[in-house]
């Protein structure tokens, strides 16, 4: 029985819709689904426990993703395993794509579903932003930025062995080569994107600061002799993007903006050293 861990932190208006997917054409006791609610302080809980006894709930009062995964772990019954992030949409059918390609003939340790981001009610900037974010690479080829990571117990055995990091999902994806990782085009994830420029930058803030120490990490490793994959966008991936399609120039003036704005927004975080303040956006959980 596949076991789906949601760690939850002030989710009350978007774990509801995740919950209703994953369980509507789900039969009894297909999933086991344990929500991790961690320093919640509004009824993210209740929401959860309001679907039954299909959901289980955990509770801590530590406000941590990292934290809240380790304690769903510890509560988890089965393999293969599933983390959902709480604000993406999900179904039944999905989860079992996932779980197909991790066994069997030519199984994988570690698979995520291909993501659609309905850009209804998006600012034209970030929809300029993803219309270019979208087609980079390790983009559609990596496992990050989808919400929902699906491994088998040799996968989970070595992403357990990763420190904890402000960038899971990038970690999680860089821990496996592209042939032991699968992007299944038959999973579809709902991922809401901002709606508005500035949550849009607080996004990528977030983003630039925790992959500032992957890479410090990885660093590290390096050093000691362990060689380390990398997911980062060169120019040589933006003009390769131009040559294919010349009319992506305005969108890629705007791509490059964010990214400026968002290295100059984390310079202050990683200079401190912090990687502990999670920047959210409220707009995409409207």
């Amino acid at each position: 029985m596949p076991s789906i861990v949601i760690p939850a932190h002030n989710e009350e208006r978007t774990l509801g819709r995740l919950l209703d997917r994953l369980l509507e054409g789900a039969a009894e006791r297909e999933f086991d689904i344990l929500v991790v609610c961690n320093g919640c302080t509004d009824d993210t809980a209740a929401v959860a426990a309001a679907r039954g006894p299909r959901v289980r709930v955990v509770e801590t009062p530590v406000p941590s993703k990292h934290e809240a995964l380790r304690l769903g772990d510890r509560h988890a019954e089965g393999f293969p395993r599933l983390y959902v992030d709480a604000d993406v949409e999900l179904g039944a059918a999905d989860v079992r794509a996932l779980t197909a390609a991790l066994s069997g003939p030519g199984a994988v340790l570690a698979a995520a579903p291909a993501r659609e981001l309905p850009m209804t009610g998006c600012s034209w900037r970030v929809r300029a932003y993803y219309r270019v974010w979208q087609r980079l690479p390790a983009v559609r080829d990596g496992l990050f930025g989808r919400g929902v990571i699906a491994m088998s117990a040799e996968g989970h055995a070595r992403l357990a062995a990763l420190p904890p990091l402000m960038a899971d999902d990038l970690a999680a994806s860089l821990a496996f080569t592209t042939t032991e990782r699968s992007v299944v085009p038959a999973a579809r994830v709902v991922v809401r994107p901002p709606r508005t420029w500035p949550d849009l930058i607080r996004r990528r803030v977030r983003a630039a600061t925790s992959t500032a120490q992957l890479e410090a990490h990885q660093g590290t490793s390096a050093a000691a002799g362990t060689p380390q994959p990398s997911a980062r966008t060169g120019i040589s991936d933006l003009r390769a993007l131009l040559r294919a399609d010349p009319t992506l120039l305005p969108a890629m003036v705007v791509f490059l903006s964010a990214a400026l704005a968002a290295r100059r927004g984390a310079r202050k975080a990683v200079a401190a050293g912090d990687f502990d303040t999670w920047l959210r956006d409220e707009s995409s959980r409207q």
